[in-house]
């Protein structure tokens, strides 16, 4: 069997149903074997780093390992910022490079670069594999350290003599690897801290729960809603965690952060304890620290001892797995009894009616936020959204009500303009039966808008909703707000014409000026099943509020009518 094919062998013994990549000189080995492969599909995209975001959208949707494969040289640096993304919101991926021939490695040869290099840093390990025996073994131990553990990406790079040379052993994959200094132990925190825990909580006046994105990784969001339920404590999440708590839940506080919801940001401020599980406490989320939850006990769980006390001193620490530890946490709980906390959800039902978003905008110019009223209408429980980056992904992180894990999707950590489209095409191939909807900007939608040849070649059929204001809204709201309204190189223009740019694909597109046919066009555009750019002119003064501002405190929001 010659290296190539073992490769191609080892991904279908892991189960690797979908790969997202293009191929160049040092890979074509191993597309030639995927060219009589019926097991595995290859979605052909047109950007490596679409390939990447593809396999991020489809790990996140399904909770297996999104799968990427490029070249050498550009074509691995342009997985780059993919890798990256995965690796600060923690997804588990394998990217797969092409390399130059062993002999030549150093020599800059054509296409060569250090990408084992050049990823360290963004990676939780990479390998080079240099024998050929090496590969099943390998390709074991890339897709254990992504999966595991806290999950994130690997990346293995295959020289192309690796690929062509045959195996001196006979081909086998084995179901496990032992790796020294990795061990996967899934650990429920300990018994005393989760005692302390729960009698923290249950003697807490006004306590919140933070929950992030450690929840979905850790399929936790049962066991969240359950503790939440039993001891009635209001629940907030982040960016990352939107989705892991039911956003129509009446202990739903929604978003926190720099553009969450005022509700959310002030019933930190005001708790005397904050349980935080899956959260690493970004500095959006943050904001100033010496005035976050500054009367709270704070309790973090994590399963990356590194992410404890990181960011924010800690009065409870526990090194867990979020399901497990709430699971012991709530059998303890559910022996003790809990203190009425009447005076904390009367607040909560204040703030939440004196701070509710509000939708209602029947104006010209349209609103941003009319828009996310009737998407709110038309999202259900088989539908996935994801964003782009800037304004629409904050309009859509404040304003969407989000039921179900795994049902938003969005670059956190890294805020990768252009993510969102590659990442729906990535969640529709792992959930064909599901609507797939990208909220996105003209501004971040052009930097991967091209992989619309991808959607219509591969019957892709995802829907792009542009909240199309011809600026780089995010950083135009900025340098309204911050500097003086001097708009320095934030305006787009007026091209394209987004009908005739889908077209041009061959897909299909609508124009959308008047609050009338916002809910048509939506409606026209899912029913369509096909691949589909709803070009919504939005107002390009609309600034999304509230928002703290860089350096402020979270009680403290930027809010309309205070400019």
């Amino acid at each position: 069997m010659k290296g190539a094919e073992a490769i191609v062998k080892s991904l279908e013994e892991e189960g690797v149903k979908h790969i997202f990549g293009i191929l160049g000189g040092a890979i074509m080995e191993v597309y030639d074997v995927l060219y009589d492969n019926k097991n595995i599909r290859h979605i052909l995209m047109r950007h490596e780093q679409c390939a990447a975001h593809a396999a991020e959208g489809y790990a996140r949707a399904s909770g297996k390992v999104g799968v990427c494969m490029a070249t050498s040289g550009p074509g691995a640096t342009n997985l780059v910022t993919g890798i990256a993304d995965a690796y600060i919101d923690s997804v588990p991926l394998v990217a797969f490079t092409g390399q130059v021939p062993m002999h030549l490695i150093g020599n800059d040869a054509f296409q060569e670069a250090d990408i084992v290099g050049i990823t360290m840093p963004i990676t939780k390990h990479n390998f080079q594999i240099m024998d050929t025996d090496d590969i099943p073994s390998t390709i074991k131990a890339a897709f254990k350290i992504a999966s595991t553990r806290r999950p994130g990406p690997v990346l293995v790079d295959l020289p192309k003599d690796i690929q062509q040379k045959k195996l001196k052993k006979r081909f086998h994959y084995p179901n496990d690897v032992e790796l020294p200094g990795y061990k996967v132990v899934k650990s429920g925190g300990h018994p005393k801290q989760l005692k302390d825990i729960a009698n923290v909580l249950m003697n807490a006046e006004k306590p919140v729960i933070l929950a992030g994105g450690g929840i979905i990784l850790s399929n936790a969001s049962k066991e969240i809603l359950k503790l939440a339920e039993s001891l009635k404590i209001p629940v907030t999440t982040t960016l990352m965690g939107k989705g892991c708590f039911p956003e129509n839940h009446p202990l739903a506080l929604g978003m926190v952060g720099m553009h969450g919801r005022k509700v959310a940001n002030l019933m930190i401020t005001e708790s005397d304890v904050l349980f935080a599980i899956g959260v690493r406490f970004s500095d959006r989320v943050t904001a100033n620290i010496e005035h976050f939850a500054p009367h709270a006990k704070l309790i973090q769980v994590d399963i990356d001892p590194s992410e404890i006390g990181k960011n924010v001193d800690v009065n409870i620490p526990v090194v867990g797995d979020a399901k497990l530890v709430l699971q012991n946490l709530i059998s303890i709980t559910n022996k003790l009894k809990a203190k009425k906390k009447t005076k904390w959800h009367d607040k909560l039902k204040k703030f939440k009616k004196e701070f509710s978003p509000v939708y209602d905008y029947d104006t010209v110019p349209i609103k941003p936020q009319r828009v996310l009223k009737e998407l709110n209408k038309i999202i259900d429980d088989r539908t996935i959204i994801t964003t782009e980056v800037g304004q629409c992904q904050m309009w859509a992180a404040h304003y969407l009500n989000i039921k179900n894990p795994r049902s938003f999707i969005s670059s956190g950590g890294l805020g990768t303009m252009g993510f969102g489209f590659p990442a729906a095409i990535g969640a529709k191939v792992a959930k064909p039966d599901f609507k797939v909807i990208d909220v996105g900007s003209e501004g971040s939608f052009m930097m991967t808008g091209q992989d619309m040849a991808t959607c219509v070649i591969e019957d892709i059929p995802v829907v792009v909703v542009l909240l199309d204001n011809r600026y780089l809204g995010m950083v135009k709201q900025w340098q309204d707000l911050f500097y003086e309204k001097r708009r320095s190189h934030t305006y787009l223009g007026e091209v394209p014409d987004f009908v005739k740019y889908a077209e041009a694909f061959d897909a299909k597109g609508i124009l959308v000026e008047k609050p009338s046919e916002i809910r048509p066009g939506l409606i026209e555009a899912i029913k369509s099943n096909e691949p589909f750019i709803v070009d919504i002119r939005v107002d390009p003064d609309e600034h999304i509020l509230p928002m703290v501002q860089p350096g402020g405190r979270l009680d403290k929001m930027i809010e309309v009518g205070s400019l």
